[in-house]
């Protein structure tokens, strides 16, 4: 398992970053590496995000000096969806086999946690949050189905859209962690605007389904002093709680979201006026 620790910076210090110190500090260029957990730990409420590719080998989940535990899931939970070919996930002994857009809880406690693909030609990629935990809820698969709609924007404004909520009260339960699926109507490009933030939580964007060509402007910021990351195909990108979180791309395009904080009401935002944008 590799993972990256990112530190938390203030809203000042970032007015002052130049481009890439933009994309080193907020940026994950590269979530999916071959047979490999490629995992950034950010100690922005310490959430771990990331992706696992298992190609010609298992994964399996263990634990680094960084968790200072015996085992990843002592003091964790995760969310996880497959954005790749059928693959299983091995949680104790117990074999949950995913689909494309499936998603997983993972509760506190569990101790053996393998990924592997079906195909290797067609690999599962399982896009990865994690957040500490304090209870221990019951694991359990959700597919695109059993996920909560919720419809917003319109065609005129170029952003309608279907939340899915695969990690949320309505639907599973959770300690701190918020995890869903955004999708797209043909023609709609914006995501998350108007916009807003919440002081309370923190949040991760991961941007799939986007041609090679085509790119995601995310923009990031305080509402008064925004700045931008252009990224490309299966890239993440880090939300501090002081900043917006939002993105126009130049062709159709899916993303993740995975919220921690606080706590776990979805609607707890701080909106932000059109005409308070700078």
């Amino acid at each position: 398992m590799k993972l990256e620790t990112r530190y938390a910076t203030h809203p000042m210090d970032s007015m002052l970053y130049t481009t890439e110190e933009l994309r080193s500090h907020y940026l994950i260029e590269e979530v999916f590496v071959k047979d490999e957990a490629n995992f950034v730990y950010s100690h922005n409420d310490r959430i771990i995000a990331g992706g696992i590719l298992p190609v010609e080998n298992k994964v399996e989940l263990g634990s680094t000096k960084e968790l200072g535990t015996k085992f990843f899931f002592e003091r964790r939970e995760a969310g996880v969806i497959n954005v790749g070919g059928p693959g299983k996930v091995l949680l104790d002994g117990k074999v949950f086999t995913m689909e494309n857009s499936d998603g997983l809880y993972i509760g506190m406690g569990t101790e053996e946690v393998v990924f592997e693909s079906l195909d290797g030609n067609n690999p599962a990629k399982f896009y990865f949050n994690s957040a500490p935990a304090h209870h221990a809820y019951s694991t359990r698969l959700i597919t695109l189905a059993d996920a909560k709609k919720v419809h917003l924007g319109s065609d005129e404004n170029l952003n309608k859209r279907t939340i899915n909520q695969y990690v949320h009260p309505d639907v599973c339960e959770s300690c701190q962690l918020v995890m869903g699926m955004t999708s797209f109507e043909a023609g709609s490009v914006w995501n998350t605007m108007p916009c807003h933030t919440h002081e309370r939580r923190m949040e991760v964007y991961f941007y799939f389904n986007l041609k090679e060509e085509d790119r995601v402007f995310h923009m990031m910021g305080e509402p008064q002093e925004t700045r931008h990351i252009i990224m490309k195909n299966e890239q993440a990108v880090i939300s501090p709680s002081w900043s917006i979180h939002s993105g126009v791309a130049t062709g159709k395009y899916t993303f993740i979201w995975g919220m921690c904080g606080e706590n776990i009401e979805f609607t707890d935002m701080d909106h932000v006026a059109m005409a308070d944008l700078r």
